[in-house]
């Protein structure tokens, strides 16, 4: 028997175990409410869940008190994020549980986690209840008080008097945001967005409290299995989770891109489904409205009512945003770049799958003035993601791959003679490791590329798989916040050579960690299991550069840093709540190409500042990242109707710019083919950096 499964222990159950979950049907005024009770099956795949991670997690934290009082918390959050429908009394009703989840757990019990449920259920039926009441009873929008909007880190409702205070608060904002949105009804002339339904404001408020209900109160056992697993594997790290079989399923088709989607990489925070990154050729990068950090509230199909997914499950908002290929699909969106007082905008996608060549590599050649006015050709080379044919790898076929294109790239930059290379690897999510060591084997002759430390302790070195070296010219590696996992495998590898100067935001993303996922279909026999049963993704190993630093959490830092949006955003591995930490190993042996390059960059790095100080556009920019940042760290809006239409109006002015110059900080500058290319600052002042280079390095 296998390491692995000498450390599970061994439960038999007498019989196998029926996936039906118990319900009890209770009526909340018009709506039926149904109570949901665990069945055995539930409790034992939670059990088999929690003994994984607990023994193969990086962590190797055992299911212990500590991992309880975690549990009780990270589950209320969950469920409710916003603290909007628990109070402090309620949690106090169920603090007997907080240091007996863990035991729980080890028992196959999994009731906690059903009656906070349906405690939320029934708080939603109170809660809709009382927006039918207070609809009726109307607002006075003249008097001044406020909403806070992003009540995350606020404390909890005492009780349900300070509740339906909060709740009296949050109708009354919502009802003030559709009165604002019916003033540009017409303008707009919008059919699609949640908010143009032909309802008044008071009436879409009702009904949207109606559909949160509704939908939340058809959950089965597994999806609050579900939710409950999940906020066990998160405490772990962020990117450990349990999937159900739905959701297990929505991943794989994901995964082979069978399906048409909109290209975007998509996570919950506090019940929105915001925006991770953009997929480079994908609809949503083509389309270029859609930027990280903007949060989707609402999906409409054509011809059909806008669905709000405020608080809805990520794999079934994924259900509602995928369908067939060139169809379109409505997205109401919050834009990131407005604030807390940002109101709903619609935007259409045509559904695609990725096309393989708007995310191969692609090189070009530019002419640009060295420091004597002499005309030299320079090559740019971007990579949207780190890509290998795998399959055909194995067949010992002709396979496609980032190193082997990339490498076809260089050799006619160098028949073309180009004397430097940008390397761009802006929003570049990674990809292939193994490509990853490949590709920066182009630009050294040999030696580490990477170390890899697992969950038992044990360190493994990967070296660059061949003795020669491509291009050892002067290189320039432009990255932002979105450059994630092999991207900075990449150009931590290219600083710790000293091969490359790096330029760009204050860090790469930080993704330091390597996850695999696990089936537990190939357990679900020796605990008397039926399938399906779902699988856990979770976080094994460890990515470490070979001076021994660690990429998780702070990225990569470049030689010189260049003004961004997504330095105020949260974005980067460092934002997310239970991150693994920093740290470092033995560092190991490696060739120095640059010995004197500290000199160089202080140079160049001079320059650059100089060079922005009198930029229009890099001084613009700085006001749009202030302008940014004001509205960003604002939490509390007036509910004060004509105060709020001013600050609205104030807001949309300071804004209207920044918007433009948001879309070439977060890369979305490929155009229509009959469209003309935007200006991209960083990429220029990277060629300015590049000339002051091979000046001062004397390329020839």
């Amino acid at each position: 028997m296998s390491y692995f499964f000498k450390k599970l222990p061994r439960l038999f159950l007498t019989a196998t175990l029926a996936i039906s979950t118990s319900i009890t049907t209770v009526k909340a005024d018009d709506i039926t409410v149904q109570e949901l009770k665990p069945t055995p099956k539930l409790g034992t795949i939670a059990k088999l869940t929690a003994t994984i991670i607990s023994n193969q997690h990086y962590k190797q934290h055992p299911i212990d008190d500590e991992i309880s009082k975690q549990l009780f918390d990270e589950y209320f959050k969950t469920l409710d994020p916003n603290k909007i429908f628990f109070t402090k009394a309620d949690i106090d009703k169920f603090k007997s549980y907080r240091l007996k989840l863990d035991d729980q757990l080890i028992n196959s019990d999994v009731s906690f986690a059903f009656e906070v449920y349906n405690l939320l259920i029934k708080r939603l039926a109170d809660y809709k209840d009382f927006v039918r009441e207070q609809v009726k009873k109307g607002f006075n929008f003249d008097i001044d008080e406020t909403y806070q909007v992003d009540r995350t880190k606020s404390e909890r409702a005492k009780d349900k008097v300070e509740l339906e205070e909060l709740w009296r608060k949050k109708i009354k904002n919502e009802i003030i945001g559709y009165k604002l949105l019916e003033k540009d009804k017409d303008k707009k002339k919008d059919k699609k967005s949640v908010f143009f339904v032909k309802r008044t404001p008071s009436e879409n408020v009702l009904h949207r409290a109606e559909q949160h209900i509704k939908r939340l109160s058809k959950n089965d056992g597994m999806d609050i299995l579900e939710l409950y697993l999940i906020s066990l594997t998160k405490i772990y790290d962020p990117h450990s989770t349990y999937m159900a079989p739905r959701t297990q399923k929505d991943f794989n088709i994901n995964m082979k891109l069978s399906f048409g989607g909109i290209g975007a990489v998509l996570r919950t925070d506090d019940g929105y489904t915001t925006i991770v990154r953009l997929i480079k050729g994908g609809p949503a990068d083509l389309a270029g409205e859609l930027h990280p950090d903007d949060r989707i509230i609402a999906v409409a199909q054509d011809n059909k009512e806008p669905v709000n997914i405020i608080d809805m499950p990520l794999s079934k908002v994924v259900e509602l945003i995928r369908g067939e290929k060139f169809t379109k699909v409505h997205l109401t969106i919050l834009e990131a770049s407005k604030g807390v007082g940002a109101l709903p905008k619609v935007i259409t996608i045509v559904r695609d799958t990725v096309k393989l060549k708007d995310s191969e590599a692609s090189g070009e050649i530019r002419t640009i003035k060295n420091g004597a006015g002499q005309d030299i050709k320079v090559g740019v080379i971007t990579l949207p993601s780190f890509y290998m044919d795998f399959e055909a790898a194995i067949k010992n076929e002709d396979y496609k791959s980032s190193t082997k294109d990339v490498k076809k790239i260089i050799e006619n930059f160098k028949k073309e003679g180009v004397k430097g290379i940008i390397f761009d690897i802006r929003s570049n999510g990674g990809g292939s490791l193994m490509e990853a060591i490949s590709l920066s084997g182009l630009f050294i002759k040999d030696g580490p590329i990477v170390q890899v430390k697992s969950s038992d302790g044990s360190v493994q070195v990967s070296e660059d798989p061949d003795n020669s070296i491509v291009y050892s010219g002067p290189l320039i590696v432009l990255m932002n916040k979105l450059s994630a996992s092999a991207s900075e495998i990449f150009a931590g590898a290219m600083k710790d050579y000293n091969r490359a100067i790096l330029v760009g935001d204050k860090s790469t993303h930080g993704k330091g960690t390597v996850q695999t996922i696990f089936s537990l279909d190939r357990l679900a026999p020796y605990w008397r299991l039926s399938p399906p049963t779902g699988s856990i993704k979770f976080t094994n190993a460890k990515f470490y550069r070979i001076n021994g630093a660690s990429t998780q959490r702070k990225g990569v830092i470049p030689n010189i840093i260049f003004p961004s949006f997504t330095d105020s955003m949260d974005i980067g591995e460092a934002s997310l709540e239970h991150a693994l930490p920093w740290d470092t190993i033995s560092p190991v042996d490696h060739t120095d190409y640059g010995k004197d390059l500290s000199k160089i960059i202080k140079t160049l790095k001079d320059k650059s500042i100089t060079r922005q100080k009198s930029s229009k556009e890099f001084q613009n920019l700085k006001k749009e990242i202030s302008t940014y940042e004001s509205l960003k760290n604002k939490k509390d809006v007036s509910l004060n109707i004509n105060v709020r239409e001013k600050m609205y109006k104030k807001e949309k002015e300071l804004t209207e710019t920044q918007t433009e110059v948001m879309k070439l900080d977060q890369m979305s500058l490929d155009k229509k083919k009959d469209e003309k290319k935007s200006k991209d600052i960083y990429l220029d002042e990277s060629l300015h950096i590049l000339s002051d280079y091979i000046d001062i390095s004397g390329s020839k």
